[in-house]
C-alpha cells in the first residue's frame, strides 16, 4: 500500500485532490485572520483556566503543553498572533500549489495538534488523518504540483550529493519510473 501510495500515478492524482482541498481550509483560515486582525490573547487564558481533564480524575491531560501557555505562549502573545495566521496562510499557499508538500503538511499538523492540545476539536482531526496520507505519501503528493519542478532544483543545486535524475511525468503508466 505504501509503495502505491509513494509512487503510483493515479495515487499522485488523488493525493493532488486531497491537498488542494486541504491547502485551501489552510489559506482561507489563515487569509481570515491576518485580514480580520487575530489575537490570540482570550484563546490562550481559556485555555489556561479551562484545560482538557481527564474524565472521571480532574487531572490536567496535557500539562506540559499548559506549562507552555503560561510560560511561553501568553507572555509572548505578539508573536503566537503572528505565527498562527501567516503559519496558516502560508501552509495553505504551499499545499495549494504542491510547494515543499511535505514540510507544509508537517507544520499544519504540528498546529493542528497544538489546537488539540489546547481543547479545540472542530475540523482538526479531519485535516490530521488528511495531512496524515499526504505526510506518507511523500513527494508523490506535491508531484502534480510545483513540487515536480522545486525538489528537482533543490537536489541539483543546493544538495548535488543526493541528486537523482527526477522521474517524467508518464500518464500511460501506473507507476512512477524509477
Amino acid at each position: 500500500m505504501m509503495d502505491w501510495l509513494r509512487s503510483n500515478i493515479y495515487a499522485s492524482g488523488a493525493l493532488a485532490l486531497i491537498r488542494v482541498y486541504l491547502g485551501w481550509a489552510w489559506l482561507t483560515a489563515g487569509w481570515h485572520k491576518v485580514t480580520s486582525g487575530f489575537d490570540a490573547t482570550q484563546y490562550l487564558s481559556n485555555a489556561i483556566n479551562k484545560p482538557v481533564m481527564e474524565s472521571g480524575t480532574g487531572s490536567l491531560m496535557y500539562p506540559n503543553f499548559v506549562g507552555f501557555l503560561k510560560s511561553f505562549a501568553l507572555p509572548n502573545v505578539e508573536l503566537i498572533n503572528l505565527m498562527i495566521p501567516w503559519g496558516e496562510f502560508l501552509v495553505g499557499l504551499g499545499l495549494l500549489l504542491g510547494i515543499l508538500t511535505t514540510a507544509a503538511t508537517f507544520f499544519g499538523l504540528v498546529m493542528n495538534f497544538m489546537f488539540l492540545f489546547a481543547g479545540t476539536v472542530s475540523s482538526n482531526p479531519w485535516m490530521i488523518l488528511l495531512g496524515g496520507i499526504i505526510l506518507a505519501a511523500g513527494f508523490n503528493a506535491g508531484r502534480l504540483g510545483g513540487d515536480y519542478w522545486v525538489v528537482s532544483y533543490l537536489r541539483t543545486t543546493l544538495f548535488p550529493r543526493f541528486a537523482r535524475k527526477t522521474p517524467h511525468l508518464r500518464v500511460v503508466t501506473k507507476a512512477w519510473p524509477r
